[in-house]
């Protein structure tokens, strides 16, 4: 077995890791590109084998020979067990709640959930422009939960106020009259732990750090004053086992492991 040095874990892999672990007892998820896939990959070959894993081009119970670099790559295609149109997956799959966690990325998110991910300053002269939102306003409104993999943990990213709510949370929906289905953002992985709420009134809250990373660096680090568990856990760092499957057998092509 192939061993690694913690030292040698990239920040990708650790995320993929502790978000893999989330998924553990989930039945479906709806996997964005990028570490969505590298954690539910991982999963199924750890804490979750009997995982289903749905993308927003249609194709339900993805089996593919190696990672694919765009929802619409052939390879999630090969071995899938259905492939439906567009108004099939979003009209029956996810407004027919069968989805278990919807699992996404963003630039931006607040104490309530919602996610930014559109645009990084003023709309109409913005420091960035972003993708926008894809499937995002339906997987965040029809999924039981959602799950956040955030890249970078400060106040820019973790915002007291969005720049622009591309995803609004079951929260701000409720506002304006409009009854999700789901609990909405339930888990924020990041560089420097973990936060969870149980779902509609309640704010994120710190329930885990990294290892070597303490209370106040992610107090300081998030852009609103952030409620902590009275018992934040430290979180196990990758095993080799899950190191190893995750270069090896996940992404040895290194499609999002670079």
């Amino acid at each position: 077995m192939t061993t690694a040095a913690p030292g040698a874990v990239t920040s990708s892999e650790l995320l993929s890791v502790v978000a893999s672990r989330e998924l553990a007892a989930r039945r479906t998820v709806f996997a964005g590109i990028g570490l969505p896939t590298l954690a539910t990959e991982l999963a199924r070959l750890t804490v979750a084998p009997e995982i289903e894993v749905v993308y927003e081009s249609g194709v339900c119970g993805a089996h593919p020979s190696h990672l694919p670099e765009t929802i619409a790559d052939a390879v999630l295609i090969s071995g899938a067990e259905a492939v439906l149109s567009m108004p099939a997956l979003f009209g029956c799959v996810l407004q027919g709640g069968h989805i278990d966690v919807g699992f996404l990325g963003a630039a931006q998110i607040d104490r309530w959930g919602n996610l930014n991910t559109s645009v990084i300053g003023d709309w109409e002269r913005p420091e960035v422009r972003l993708p926008g939102s894809g499937g995002g306003v339906e997987v965040m409104a029809n999924s039981r939960e959602v799950f956040v993999v955030m890249r970078r943990h400060g106040p820019r990213s973790f915002t007291g106020t969005l720049d622009f709510c591309t995803t609004p949370g079951p929260d701000r929906a409720l506002a304006e009259g409009i009854r999700p289905l789901g609990a909405g953002v339930t888990r924020v992985i990041t560089e420097l732990g973990v936060l969870a709420r149980q779902g509609v009134g309640q704010e994120l809250r710190l329930v885990a750090v990294h290892p070597g990373v303490t209370v106040d660096q992610v107090r300081e680090a998030t852009g609103w004053e952030l409620e902590v568990a009275d018992s934040v856990e430290t979180v196990e760092p990758p095993t080799p086992e899950e190191l190893r499957l995750l270069r090896e057998d996940v992404d040895a092509g290194r499609v999002y492991l670079r």
